[in-house]
């Protein structure tokens, strides 16, 4: 089993937008336009708290847990990666067609393992829009009546030193 925990930056970063958020609705007893600013950092404020208490992820061998909510591997038919990777958002298409959109705020490393472990172990999906097998570059079984010609034989001696190494060779 690997669990991947959130990144404690979010809860600190959090922690100090509400303190400027404070500052900032301080000044703006004297000066109303820092009232803008003030809102500003209260709503990053509850988004980057909203990062940090999210559930952990747990990867296991036969099914992934995400919090309390667990899913098979098999349940997994789809697996599409968006443009963010620190936080890392991925969606989840399961066998019933619903979708479960997967964020996990860690640092860069651990979103990059994760990511790694979601694709190696969604056997049954497609990722990325590639079926797993070709995504991962397993051959497909050739068909049987289509057999691949020997590759060519280029000649690299001149034939007249061809026979110079063979007399060379049986000399030896």
């Amino acid at each position: 089993m690997t669990r991947y925990q959130g990144a404690r930056h979010y809860l600190w970063f959090g922690i100090s937008a509400i303190a400027l958020a404070v500052f900032s609705g301080w000044l703006g007893m004297d000066w109303a336009p820092a009232f803008i600013p003030a809102a500003l950092f209260v709503l990053t404020a509850a988004l980057l708290l909203a990062l940090a208490f999210r559930p952990a992820v747990e990867i296991h061998e036969g099914y992934l847990a995400i919090g309390r909510r667990i899913i098979p591997w098999m349940d997994i038919r789809r697996l599409d990666r968006t443009g963010w990777i620190s936080p890392l958002i991925v969606r989840l298409t399961l066998f019933d067609d619903s979708r479960l959109t997967l964020v996990y705020p860690g640092d860069l490393d651990s979103c990059n393992s994760l990511l790694r472990h979601l694709r190696r172990l969604s056997r049954d999906a497609m990722i990325d829009g590639i079926p797993y097998r070709q995504y991962w570059g397993e051959a497909l079984a050739p068909p049987a009546e289509r057999r691949q010609a020997p590759p060519p034989r280029y000649r690299v001696l001149r034939p007249e030193d061809e026979a110079e190494v063979e007399r060379l060779y049986q000399r030896l």
